[in-house]
């Protein structure tokens, strides 16, 4: 475990998150609650504020819930997926949040487990899920989908451009003995993948675990389920703010904040009628990235996209839609 994991641009979402945070008795919710880093980075900085921290790994909620037992009362957390964020809210007896916050992607404490599968580095059983408790496993997909289904989520997910290849080889090799081992696969790969391209772009398993974790844990969808919801939890002046690690992430989170801030009005109307002001405005000019010297010390921070924007004013009318 590594409980002292410095969170990607921490400083900034605090930065960002602190406007709509001042008041007494404001409240956040951690969307992405993991080892707690970004949550006592908040509470620490806002004494004003308590914090919903959610999190579908019960061994995240229990690691996060000892780092933060300082804070006593200001911090909840909540076993839940994100997308669940609005009954959550409202089991806590709210109607609203001042601030919500994501982190999107695999935390630390599921990379440093070796039993959980994530870290294509040591050989670990094929699990993936970030709830251990339920559901398939990544052992599950690789034995049961068929070659077209795996090929699509590695090129989806992963963005791995030999995914015919590496997905042909996949369902050959299970015919001789079934997935259950990390190390196997990336021996695949590194067979699959021609070495050429093996000398850029990282680690060669990089892609086709990324895309598995993300077709096991439902990830993508949820996001799309969570991403309006988000913007329905928080009142005005509330603030939603998000890293991506995942160009698809950061498409969907992209494609909300648009539509929540796009001003619908014909563009030669000379002023804007009352009630026809976008719900919300952005606070971030478009993604913000990492910068030195967080690029070194943490290497995570080297794909974050970070968005963010501010409800400016309450809207009955206007939907996110769904990307």
């Amino acid at each position: 475990m590594r409980p002292l994991h410095v969170p990607v641009l921490r400083e900034r979402c605090v930065e960002l998150l602190a406007p709509a945070l001042q008041r007494e008795g404001s409240v956040m919710v951690d969307c992405t609650l993991g080892l707690g880093g970004h949550t006592e980075a908040v509470l620490a900085a806002l004494p004003a504020t308590r914090v919903i921290g959610i999190d579908r790994d019960p061994n995240a909620l229990r690691l996060a819930g000892e780092r933060l037992a300082p804070f006593g009362d200001r911090f909840v957390g909540v076993h839940a997926v994100y997308d669940e964020i609005l009954d959550v809210i409202a089991a806590q007896g709210l109607d609203h949040v001042d601030g919500v916050l994501f982190d999107l992607g695999v935390s630390s404490m599921q990379l440093d487990v070796r039993e959980r599968g994530f870290a294509y580095a040591e050989d670990a059983p094929l699990d993936m899920r970030m709830n251990d408790g339920t559901g398939m496993t990544a052992a599950d997909v690789l034995n049961t989908y068929d070659e077209r289904e795996i090929a699509r989520i590695l090129h989806q997910y992963g963005e791995e451009k030999f995914a015919r290849k590496i997905a042909r080889a996949i369902v050959r090799e299970r015919e001789v003995e079934p997935w259950t081992r990390s190390g196997r696969l990336v021996e695949l790969l590194y067979a699959e993948i021609p070495a050429p391209a093996r000398r850029t772009g990282g680690h060669p398993a990089k892609r086709t675990f990324q895309a598995l974790r993300i077709e096991v844990n439902d990830e993508i969808d949820v996001l799309r389920r969570a991403m309006p919801a988000s913007l329905q939890a928080v009142g005005v002046g509330g603030r939603v703010v998000v890293e991506s690690y995942h160009s698809l992430e950061d498409r969907i989170t992209k494609q909300v904040f648009a539509e929540a801030t796009r001003l619908d009005v014909p563009p030669d109307m000379p002023f804007i009628p009352e009630g026809m002001e976008p719900p919300f405005k952005a606070v971030t000019r478009g993604a913000e990235k990492a910068v030195e010297p967080e690029l070194t010390e943490n290497p995570r921070a080297a794909s974050v996209r970070l968005r963010a924007v501010e409800r400016t004013h309450s809207d009955t009318t206007r939907r996110s839609p769904r990307p």
